[in-house]
Protein backbone atom coordinates (compact mmCIF):
# COMPACT_ATOMS: atom_id res chain seq x y z
CA UNK A 1 0.00 0.00 0.00
CA UNK A 2 0.92 3.47 -0.93
CA UNK A 3 2.38 5.96 2.32
CA UNK A 4 1.17 9.48 1.57
CA UNK A 5 0.46 12.81 3.84
CA UNK A 6 -1.30 15.80 2.70
CA UNK A 7 -0.84 18.97 3.90
CA UNK A 8 -4.16 20.78 3.71
CA UNK A 9 -4.43 24.24 3.37
CA UNK A 10 -7.26 26.57 2.44
CA UNK A 11 -5.56 27.13 -1.23
CA UNK A 12 -3.42 24.64 -1.49
CA UNK A 13 -2.86 21.09 -0.80
CA UNK A 14 1.07 19.85 -0.52
CA UNK A 15 1.16 16.17 -1.71
CA UNK A 16 4.06 13.53 -0.44
CA UNK A 17 4.41 10.14 -1.04
CA UNK A 18 7.07 8.37 0.40
CA UNK A 19 8.78 4.34 0.06
CA UNK A 20 11.68 3.00 2.26
CA UNK A 21 13.75 4.82 -0.32
CA UNK A 22 12.65 7.89 0.52
CA UNK A 23 10.43 10.36 -1.47
CA UNK A 24 9.28 9.66 -4.84
CA UNK A 25 6.94 12.40 -5.66
CA UNK A 26 5.57 15.62 -4.94
CA UNK A 27 3.06 18.56 -5.53
CA UNK A 28 1.20 20.96 -5.20
CA UNK A 29 -2.67 21.36 -6.12
CA UNK A 30 -4.59 24.33 -5.94
CA UNK A 31 -7.33 22.88 -3.72
CA UNK A 32 -9.20 19.97 -2.39
CA UNK A 33 -11.06 20.20 -5.63
CA UNK A 34 -7.69 18.70 -7.84
CA UNK A 35 -7.39 15.77 -5.03
CA UNK A 36 -8.63 13.19 -7.32
CA UNK A 37 -6.07 13.77 -9.83
CA UNK A 38 -3.67 11.94 -7.69
CA UNK A 39 -5.90 9.95 -5.02
CA UNK A 40 -8.64 9.06 -7.03
CA UNK A 41 -10.81 5.75 -7.15
CA UNK A 42 -8.32 4.63 -10.08
CA UNK A 43 -5.21 4.81 -8.15
CA UNK A 44 -3.56 2.21 -5.98
CA UNK A 45 -4.91 2.16 -2.94
CA UNK A 46 -3.02 4.26 0.10
CA UNK A 47 -2.97 5.32 3.86
CA UNK A 48 -3.03 9.10 3.25
CA UNK A 49 -1.89 10.79 6.44
CA UNK A 50 -3.13 14.65 6.87
CA UNK A 51 -3.40 16.89 10.10
CA UNK A 52 -7.05 17.59 11.82
CA UNK A 53 -8.92 20.50 10.34
CA UNK A 54 -11.89 21.70 9.50
CA UNK A 55 -11.51 19.79 5.82
CA UNK A 56 -10.55 16.94 8.19
CA UNK A 57 -14.20 14.85 7.71
CA UNK A 58 -14.74 15.78 4.25
CA UNK A 59 -11.00 14.67 3.12
CA UNK A 60 -11.82 11.43 5.60
CA UNK A 61 -14.94 11.21 3.56
CA UNK A 62 -13.85 11.28 -0.22
CA UNK A 63 -10.23 9.46 0.60
CA UNK A 64 -12.86 6.36 2.26
CA UNK A 65 -14.80 6.44 -0.97
CA UNK A 66 -11.71 6.48 -3.52
CA UNK A 67 -10.38 3.15 -1.48
CA UNK A 68 -7.95 4.50 0.15
CA UNK A 69 -7.20 4.62 4.48
CA UNK A 70 -7.57 8.10 5.73
CA UNK A 71 -5.40 8.45 8.93
CA UNK A 72 -5.87 11.69 10.37
CA UNK A 73 -3.35 13.53 12.74
CA UNK A 74 -3.80 14.94 16.15
CA UNK A 75 -2.79 18.37 15.94
CA UNK A 76 -1.82 18.62 19.77
CA UNK A 77 0.93 15.83 19.02
CA UNK A 78 2.21 16.66 15.95
CA UNK A 79 5.85 18.41 17.20
CA UNK A 80 6.78 15.18 18.93
CA UNK A 81 6.87 14.39 15.36
CA UNK A 82 9.48 16.84 14.10
CA UNK A 83 7.24 19.71 12.69
CA UNK A 84 8.08 23.39 13.06
CA UNK A 85 11.36 22.44 14.47
CA UNK A 86 14.71 24.38 13.98
CA UNK A 87 12.23 27.53 12.77
CA UNK A 88 12.06 25.17 9.42
CA UNK A 89 7.91 24.47 8.97
CA UNK A 90 6.18 24.81 5.68
CA UNK A 91 4.03 23.31 3.79
CA UNK A 92 6.25 21.11 1.46
CA UNK A 93 8.58 20.03 4.93
CA UNK A 94 5.67 19.24 7.10
CA UNK A 95 3.98 16.99 4.25
CA UNK A 96 7.33 15.03 3.68
CA UNK A 97 7.06 14.76 7.96
CA UNK A 98 3.76 13.09 7.86
CA UNK A 99 4.84 10.52 5.14
CA UNK A 100 7.92 9.73 7.09
CA UNK A 101 6.06 9.36 10.46
CA UNK A 102 3.11 7.09 8.90
CA UNK A 103 5.49 5.21 7.10
CA UNK A 104 7.19 4.55 10.84
CA UNK A 105 3.87 3.85 12.34
CA UNK A 106 4.77 7.24 14.67
CA UNK A 107 1.73 8.90 13.87
CA UNK A 108 -0.62 10.20 16.53
CA UNK A 109 -4.11 9.50 15.13
CA UNK A 110 -7.17 11.09 16.02
CA UNK A 111 -10.37 10.02 15.89
CA UNK A 112 -12.84 10.81 12.63
CA UNK A 113 -16.34 10.81 13.48
CA UNK A 114 -18.80 8.89 12.41
CA UNK A 115 -20.93 10.53 9.69
CA UNK A 116 -24.40 10.63 12.00
CA UNK A 117 -22.46 12.33 15.02
CA UNK A 118 -20.38 14.28 12.28
CA UNK A 119 -23.77 15.86 11.39
CA UNK A 120 -25.45 16.37 14.51
CA UNK A 121 -22.10 17.70 15.94
CA UNK A 122 -22.69 20.57 13.13
CA UNK A 123 -26.50 21.15 13.27
CA UNK A 124 -25.40 21.91 16.94
CA UNK A 125 -22.74 24.48 15.77
CA UNK A 126 -25.29 26.20 14.01
CA UNK A 127 -27.64 26.64 17.46
CA UNK A 128 -24.77 27.20 19.03
CA UNK A 129 -24.02 30.26 16.53
CA UNK A 130 -27.61 31.98 16.39
CA UNK A 131 -27.68 31.62 20.29
CA UNK A 132 -24.67 33.85 20.40
CA UNK A 133 -26.02 36.33 17.75
CA UNK A 134 -29.08 36.63 19.33
CA UNK A 135 -27.76 37.11 22.75
CA UNK A 136 -24.92 39.50 21.54
CA UNK A 137 -28.13 41.50 19.85
CA UNK A 138 -30.16 41.40 23.66
CA UNK A 139 -27.24 42.70 24.94
CA UNK A 140 -26.74 45.53 22.52
CA UNK A 141 -30.55 46.54 22.98
CA UNK A 142 -30.20 46.56 26.35
CA UNK A 143 -26.82 48.90 26.06
CA UNK A 144 -29.37 51.53 23.87
CA UNK A 145 -32.36 50.82 26.15
CA UNK A 146 -30.11 51.95 29.09
CA UNK A 147 -28.64 54.80 27.69
CA UNK A 148 -32.23 56.71 26.95
CA UNK A 149 -33.32 56.56 30.49
CA UNK A 150 -34.98 53.41 30.06
CA UNK A 151 -34.93 50.02 31.62
CA UNK A 152 -35.36 46.01 30.40
CA UNK A 153 -36.40 44.19 33.40
CA UNK A 154 -33.60 40.91 33.83
CA UNK A 155 -35.83 37.95 32.05
CA UNK A 156 -35.06 34.81 29.76
CA UNK A 157 -33.09 35.95 26.56
CA UNK A 158 -36.47 33.90 25.05
CA UNK A 159 -38.63 36.29 26.52
CA UNK A 160 -36.48 40.09 26.02
CA UNK A 161 -38.79 40.74 22.70
CA UNK A 162 -41.95 40.69 24.70
CA UNK A 163 -40.54 42.73 27.75
CA UNK A 164 -38.98 45.58 25.51
CA UNK A 165 -42.63 46.44 24.27
CA UNK A 166 -43.84 46.67 27.78
CA UNK A 167 -40.49 49.85 28.06
CA UNK A 168 -41.82 53.38 27.02
CA UNK A 169 -39.46 54.23 24.61
CA UNK A 170 -38.58 57.88 22.65
CA UNK A 171 -38.38 57.58 18.92
CA UNK A 172 -35.05 57.90 18.47
CA UNK A 173 -34.21 55.04 20.85
CA UNK A 174 -36.81 52.98 18.74
CA UNK A 175 -35.02 53.91 15.62
CA UNK A 176 -31.73 52.61 17.04
CA UNK A 177 -33.17 49.01 18.42
CA UNK A 178 -35.68 48.41 15.16
CA UNK A 179 -32.79 46.46 13.32
CA UNK A 180 -31.40 44.82 16.78
CA UNK A 181 -35.03 43.73 17.71
CA UNK A 182 -36.20 42.66 13.58
CA UNK A 183 -32.66 40.12 13.97
CA UNK A 184 -33.30 38.80 17.05
CA UNK A 185 -37.27 37.80 16.30
CA UNK A 186 -35.66 36.60 12.72
CA UNK A 187 -32.90 34.49 15.07
CA UNK A 188 -35.38 33.45 17.86
CA UNK A 189 -37.24 31.86 14.77
CA UNK A 190 -34.12 30.21 13.33
CA UNK A 191 -33.40 29.08 17.09
CA UNK A 192 -37.01 27.17 16.59
CA UNK A 193 -36.25 25.46 13.81
CA UNK A 194 -32.90 24.36 14.53
CA UNK A 195 -34.27 23.07 17.92
CA UNK A 196 -36.55 21.34 16.07
CA UNK A 197 -33.94 19.87 13.82
CA UNK A 198 -31.73 18.62 16.87
CA UNK A 199 -35.25 17.43 18.50
CA UNK A 200 -35.93 15.23 15.30
CA UNK A 201 -31.78 14.13 15.00
CA UNK A 202 -31.55 12.96 18.93
CA UNK A 203 -34.83 10.64 18.17
CA UNK A 204 -32.40 8.66 15.55
CA UNK A 205 -29.90 8.29 19.01
CA UNK A 206 -31.10 6.08 21.52
CA UNK A 207 -28.05 7.01 23.71
CA UNK A 208 -29.44 10.70 23.79
CA UNK A 209 -32.31 9.67 25.22
CA UNK A 210 -30.95 7.61 28.12
CA UNK A 211 -28.50 10.60 28.65
CA UNK A 212 -31.32 12.68 29.78
CA UNK A 213 -32.69 10.93 32.30
CA UNK A 214 -29.76 12.85 34.52
CA UNK A 215 -30.94 15.58 35.85
CA UNK A 216 -31.05 19.17 34.21
CA UNK A 217 -29.38 17.13 30.88
CA UNK A 218 -31.73 18.19 27.63
CA UNK A 219 -31.04 17.01 24.39
CA UNK A 220 -28.44 19.89 23.78
CA UNK A 221 -26.18 18.85 25.92
CA UNK A 222 -26.50 15.27 25.55
CA UNK A 223 -26.09 15.36 21.78
CA UNK A 224 -23.38 17.67 22.20
CA UNK A 225 -21.94 15.36 24.53
CA UNK A 226 -22.52 11.95 21.92
CA UNK A 227 -21.39 14.39 19.38
CA UNK A 228 -17.99 14.70 20.99
CA UNK A 229 -17.38 11.53 22.24
CA UNK A 230 -18.65 9.65 19.99
CA UNK A 231 -18.16 6.36 21.16
CA UNK A 232 -18.10 4.99 24.61
CA UNK A 233 -15.97 2.39 23.89
CA UNK A 234 -12.74 4.82 22.86
CA UNK A 235 -12.29 5.33 26.61
CA UNK A 236 -11.37 2.75 29.47
CA UNK A 237 -12.56 4.83 32.10
CA UNK A 238 -14.84 7.66 33.43
CA UNK A 239 -11.34 9.69 33.56
CA UNK A 240 -10.00 9.65 30.31
CA UNK A 241 -13.39 10.69 29.76
CA UNK A 242 -13.39 14.05 32.03
CA UNK A 243 -9.45 14.49 31.22
CA UNK A 244 -10.87 14.57 27.05
CA UNK A 245 -13.01 17.33 27.94
CA UNK A 246 -10.64 19.40 29.70
CA UNK A 247 -12.17 18.56 33.11
CA UNK A 248 -9.09 17.78 34.94
CA UNK A 249 -6.25 19.53 37.03
CA UNK A 250 -3.63 20.60 35.31
CA UNK A 251 -0.43 19.37 36.60
CA UNK A 252 3.38 20.40 36.98
CA UNK A 253 5.66 17.99 38.35
CA UNK A 254 8.84 18.87 38.71
CA UNK A 255 11.71 18.21 41.02
CA UNK A 256 10.03 15.78 42.92
CA UNK A 257 7.35 17.78 43.79
CA UNK A 258 3.58 17.59 42.13
CA UNK A 259 1.83 20.86 41.70
CA UNK A 260 -2.15 21.02 40.52
CA UNK A 261 -3.61 24.02 38.99
CA UNK A 262 -7.12 24.47 37.67
CA UNK A 263 -8.55 22.28 34.92
CA UNK A 264 -6.57 22.16 31.85
CA UNK A 265 -9.33 23.04 28.94
CA UNK A 266 -8.04 20.38 26.78
CA UNK A 267 -10.75 19.29 24.19
CA UNK A 268 -13.95 20.52 23.19
CA UNK A 269 -14.76 23.74 24.98
CA UNK A 270 -18.58 23.67 24.17
CA UNK A 271 -19.28 20.45 26.06
CA UNK A 272 -17.28 21.80 28.81
CA UNK A 273 -19.34 25.00 28.83
CA UNK A 274 -22.52 23.12 28.71
CA UNK A 275 -22.00 20.76 31.81
CA UNK A 276 -20.37 23.57 33.81
CA UNK A 277 -23.94 25.33 32.87
CA UNK A 278 -26.09 22.33 34.20
CA UNK A 279 -23.68 22.06 37.29
CA UNK A 280 -24.88 25.69 38.12
CA UNK A 281 -28.49 24.78 37.41
CA UNK A 282 -28.10 21.42 39.73
CA UNK A 283 -26.71 23.38 42.43
CA UNK A 284 -29.67 26.20 42.44
CA UNK A 285 -32.42 23.04 42.81
CA UNK A 286 -33.38 22.28 46.38
CA UNK A 287 -34.25 18.99 45.84
CA UNK A 288 -32.48 15.64 46.66
CA UNK A 289 -30.58 14.46 44.14
CA UNK A 290 -27.41 13.30 45.29
CA UNK A 291 -25.30 14.67 42.84
CA UNK A 292 -26.41 18.44 44.40
CA UNK A 293 -26.09 17.38 47.59
CA UNK A 294 -22.27 15.88 46.71
CA UNK A 295 -21.75 19.46 45.19
CA UNK A 296 -23.26 21.60 47.68
CA UNK A 297 -21.51 20.16 50.33
CA UNK A 298 -17.83 20.31 48.22
CA UNK A 299 -18.84 24.12 48.12
CA UNK A 300 -19.02 24.63 51.76
CA UNK A 301 -15.60 23.04 51.96
CA UNK A 302 -13.95 24.48 49.06
CA UNK A 303 -16.03 27.19 47.40
CA UNK A 304 -18.98 27.27 44.95
CA UNK A 305 -16.22 27.77 42.18
CA UNK A 306 -14.32 24.48 42.81
CA UNK A 307 -17.71 22.58 43.52
CA UNK A 308 -19.46 23.93 40.02
CA UNK A 309 -16.10 22.57 38.46
CA UNK A 310 -15.97 19.61 40.30
CA UNK A 311 -19.84 18.68 39.26
CA UNK A 312 -19.13 19.13 35.89
CA UNK A 313 -16.12 16.86 35.74
CA UNK A 314 -18.53 14.27 37.78
CA UNK A 315 -21.28 14.41 35.62
CA UNK A 316 -18.95 13.95 32.28
CA UNK A 317 -18.04 10.88 34.08
CA UNK A 318 -21.48 9.80 34.92
CA UNK A 319 -23.02 10.18 31.26
CA UNK A 320 -20.08 7.75 30.13
CA UNK A 321 -21.15 5.55 32.21
CA UNK A 322 -24.64 5.47 31.66
CA UNK A 323 -23.63 5.19 27.89
CA UNK A 324 -21.33 2.61 28.41
CA UNK A 325 -23.61 0.35 30.55
CA UNK A 326 -26.83 1.07 28.26
CA UNK A 327 -28.61 1.77 31.41
CA UNK A 328 -29.88 4.98 32.88
CA UNK A 329 -29.89 7.44 35.45
CA UNK A 330 -30.84 5.96 39.14
CA UNK A 331 -30.42 8.67 42.13
CA UNK A 332 -29.86 6.00 44.44
CA UNK A 333 -27.25 4.16 43.27
CA UNK A 334 -25.20 7.23 42.41
CA UNK A 335 -25.11 8.31 46.18
CA UNK A 336 -24.19 5.01 47.27
CA UNK A 337 -21.68 4.69 44.43
CA UNK A 338 -18.95 7.16 43.02
CA UNK A 339 -18.95 7.90 39.17
CA UNK A 340 -17.11 4.64 38.34
CA UNK A 341 -19.25 2.92 40.20
CA UNK A 342 -22.02 3.65 38.21
CA UNK A 343 -19.97 2.01 35.06
CA UNK A 344 -19.86 -1.54 37.35
CA UNK A 345 -23.56 -1.99 37.77
CA UNK A 346 -26.74 -1.98 35.67
CA UNK A 347 -30.26 -1.08 36.41
CA UNK A 348 -33.56 -3.06 36.74
CA UNK A 349 -35.29 -3.32 33.83
CA UNK A 350 -38.47 -2.10 35.06
CA UNK A 351 -36.45 1.19 36.23
CA UNK A 352 -34.91 1.38 32.98
CA UNK A 353 -38.29 1.32 31.17
CA UNK A 354 -39.72 4.10 33.35
CA UNK A 355 -36.61 6.23 32.92
CA UNK A 356 -36.72 5.95 29.04
CA UNK A 357 -40.77 6.72 29.07
CA UNK A 358 -40.00 9.78 30.96
CA UNK A 359 -37.58 10.87 28.67
CA UNK A 360 -39.47 10.20 25.53
CA UNK A 361 -42.06 11.91 26.70
CA UNK A 362 -39.51 14.98 27.52
CA UNK A 363 -38.38 14.70 23.73
CA UNK A 364 -41.67 14.64 22.51
CA UNK A 365 -42.54 17.65 24.39
CA UNK A 366 -39.86 19.75 23.23
CA UNK A 367 -40.67 18.39 19.75
CA UNK A 368 -44.44 19.87 20.40
CA UNK A 369 -43.07 23.03 22.09
CA UNK A 370 -40.55 24.05 18.98
CA UNK A 371 -43.02 23.03 16.34
CA UNK A 372 -45.59 25.59 17.98
CA UNK A 373 -43.22 28.12 18.50
CA UNK A 374 -42.44 27.70 14.84
CA UNK A 375 -46.22 27.99 14.59
CA UNK A 376 -46.53 31.00 16.19
CA UNK A 377 -43.21 32.83 14.02
CA UNK A 378 -45.14 31.93 11.11
CA UNK A 379 -48.37 33.91 12.20
CA UNK A 380 -46.13 36.69 14.24
CA UNK A 381 -44.31 37.33 10.30
CA UNK A 382 -47.96 37.30 8.35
Amino acid sequence: MRTVALDLGARRVDFCEITDGGVIQRGVLAGLSQLERRLGSETPPARVAFEACREGWYVAERLTGWGHEPVMVDTTRVKQLGIGQHGRKNDRIDAEVLATALLSGRIPQAHILSPARQRLRLVLAVRRSLVESRAQYVTSSRGIVRARGGHVPSCNTRDFLGKLREVALDEQAQQLIEPLRASVEVLAQQIAEVDLRIEELCEEEPVIRRLMTVPCIGSVVAGAFVSVIDEAGRFRNAHQVESYLGLVPSEDTTGGRRRLGGISKAGNSYVRSLLVEVSWTLLRKKDGDPLARWARQLARRRGLHIATVALARRLAGVLWAIWRDGTVYDPQLVGLKSAEGVSRHAQEREFQAQALRAAAGKSALRIRSARRALEAGSKDSQ
